[in-house]
């Protein structure tokens, strides 16, 4: 008879379990959620994910609150949310260097990209670009290309960090062209970008979404894009193909993620939302304006992309011996 009362016990508080969670998933969010963007403010990830941030808190009636952890190429912030409850209520603005590059850069990271991560969606692929200061005497490639050989010490150029996309873009330019380029890391791009207004470096490859503004006020100079086509936000500004640098193409990506184990509810909602945002003439119209052209999609279809870009990634980053730093 005790065992009976103990089974029924057990099963009411299953289902008292079960209730809760059910309860809980239906009414989500009924409190602010904090967006980790792993980087400091003014690059990529900062620019796309206030916006995010700000478009997901009108869809979602709570409060999203963007919130920089910089460090360690992205490792840190990730981190946080990789050890996170997975509730709903922390949220990584992920990008392609810390999630598909990192694992191949540091001799260990601290979260697994593909197990740690429940994918929510793609927001889109950053276009990236090549900048220089306006004291720079270089306006086309071929000019900094030529401006480069003639400098036995070579020309600076900063990015985001060590092993970020701008960073193996900018190995790869130099071995396709034999450009001598200096990498200078930082600790996000809109860091590089602020050193490069002020003189402090000639310059800077980045994503059109931290550049644009500067690039449009005639603060600094555009000198190509590494997409296939030129950016919708800035058409003046001509592709490394169109310069003379055959099949070169590279671009950036980011994305939403929650830590893994996150209810399938919680994430489907948070993609119905972000799908909504992504596929608005307005949402659209932002992001393409950014440099980032809007990649609506399933949570599926972004692991599958993390995934191939892991793949795809590392033995570039093995074959030029690129290291953090």
């Amino acid at each position: 008879m005790r065992l009976h009362h103990i089974g029924l016990s057990l099963a009411f508080l299953l289902a008292s379990i079960f209730s809760f969670n059910v309860s809980a998933q239906s009414t989500y969010p009924n409190r602010p959620i904090r967006l980790i963007i792993p980087f400091t403010p003014g690059g990529v990830t900062d620019t796309s994910g206030r916006y995010i941030a700000e478009q997901l808190t009108l869809k979602l009636g709570q409060q999203v609150i963007a919130d920089n952890r910089p460090g360690a190429s992205g490792n840190i912030g990730a981190q946080m949310v990789a050890s996170a409850e997975p509730d709903g209520y922390i949220l990584l603005l992920g990008y392609a260097g810390t999630l598909s590059i990192n694992p191949s850069l540091f001799d260990k990271v601290p979260f697994d990209s593909m197990k740690d991560f429940a994918p929510i969606g793609k927001i889109g692929d950053a276009i990236l670009i090549l900048v220089a200061n306006n004291d720079f005497p270089g306006k086309t490639w071929a000019e900094v290309l030529a401006i480069s050989k003639k400098d036995p010490n070579g020309l600076s150029y900063g990015t985001s960090g060590s092993g970020g996309t701008p960073h193996i873009a900018g190995e790869l330019l130099k071995q396709k062209t034999g450009a001598n380029l200096v990498h200078v890391p930082y600790k996000g791009g809109g860091q590089a970008l602020i050193d490069l207004l002020g003189g402090n470096i000639p310059l800077v490859y980045t994503a059109v979404a931290g550049a644009n503004q500067y690039v449009k006020s005639g603060r600094i100079k555009a000198i190509a894009v590494s997409s296939a086509k030129r950016s919708p936000g800035l058409p003046d500004v001509p592709t490394f193909i169109e310069s003379g640098v055959k099949d070169f193409e590279i671009d950036d990506w980011v994305g939403l993620l929650a830590p893994a184990k996150t209810p399938k509810p919680i994430v489907m909602k948070l993609n119905q939302a972000l799908n909504e945002i992504l596929n608005s003439p307005e949402g659209k119209a932002k992001l393409l304006g950014m440099g980032i052209t809007p990649t609506p999609g399933t949570p599926e279809k972004f692991g599958e992309q993390i995934k191939s870009d892991l793949l795809r990634f590392s033995p570039i980053v093995k074959g030029m011996q690129i290291k953090s730093e």
